[in-house]
């Protein structure tokens, strides 16, 4: 059976498979057989980055997957050390080279890092590369809303995604308020929470047995069905499949509603975006 995901437009003409499999904590062994797992089971959309170390784990399996290129949508990211005018087109060249491609479907600032303020020069390096073909789409990851209005100012070019923690007790509703506005696509990372809380709420709990589904599968339809991009990482064969499935998981709009209650102040997980050092 194939399952059908939904592509998400973006703004500068080209479109993502909204939901993916991510390849965060991967090892690059690992990533080879992975993501080769996900590909056959029908996943298009592989999000990697530089500092995961495990793009030529990635580039083993696109190459040995049987789908032409055309047919797969690959994001990867610039490193914070990387970021800058030179250093950020450079660090493109290493990260084509070792997924095997002459391009990318989507590069990211991987975080905006605002004290280090290179964010601006990073952007105006991935602009050209995507002028000069090396990148279909460009767009931005971890970045406060006050990071992305500048880059936008600065260049007139908007990024045509957002990616940013998002799970149901973070729901980033402010900064989607400004995506929005700008037209940027919603992007969720660590989309099912960590350490298992979120998948074990009653709330998401209840639902699944409502619907014979899993927990996993119910918060990704909830992410689907919200507009948002989604990229779930496991290593587990079953469950790379099973997160497929969530693509075919309708909600009922009470049962989304019951998850959007579940948003908290403190809910987020990883660094602030506006703070961070590393």
């Amino acid at each position: 059976m194939t399952i059908s995901v939904p592509q998400t437009p973006f703004q500068d003409g080209h479109a993502i498979p909204q939901l993916g499999y991510g390849v965060w904590q991967v090892e690059d062994e690992v990533a080879a057989d992975v993501v080769g797992q996900a590909i056959r089971a029908g996943y298009r959309h592989i999000d990697t980055a530089a500092i995961y170390g495990n793009e030529e784990g990635v580039g083993r399996a696109i190459a040995s997957a049987g789908v032409p290129r055309e047919e797969l949508f690959i994001t990867t990211k610039v490193w914070n050390s990387d970021q800058g005018h030179d250093a950020a087109l450079a660090a493109l060249d290493t990260s084509l080279a070792k997924l095997g491609t002459d391009y990318v479907d989507l590069y990211l600032i991987h975080w905006a890092k605002p004290a280090q303020g290179l964010y601006v020069d990073t952007w105006k390096a991935l602009i050209e590369a995507q002028e000069a073909g090396k990148v279909r789409s460009i767009g931005v990851s971890n970045f406060p809303a006050e990071q992305l209005e500048e880059i936008i100012d600065a260049t007139g070019v908007t990024p045509v995604i957002h990616q940013v923690e998002t799970h149901p007790y973070w729901q980033q509703r402010q900064l989607r308020a400004v995506e929005e506005r700008h037209g940027i696509v919603h992007e969720s990372w660590s989309p099912l929470g960590q350490g298992g809380e979120v998948l074990e709420d009653p709330v998401i709990t209840a639902i699944a047995e409502a619907h014979g589904a899993t927990p996993a599968q119910v918060v990704i339809a909830w992410h689907l069905a919200e507009g948002f991009v989604v990229i779930p990482k496991s290593v587990t064969a079953d469950r790379i499949v099973s997160n497929l499935a969530a693509a075919e998981l309708t909600l009922a709009e009470e049962e989304l509603e019951q998850i959007r209650g579940l948003d908290r102040e403190d809910g987020r997980i990883g660094p602030d975006p506006a703070t961070i050092t590393f």
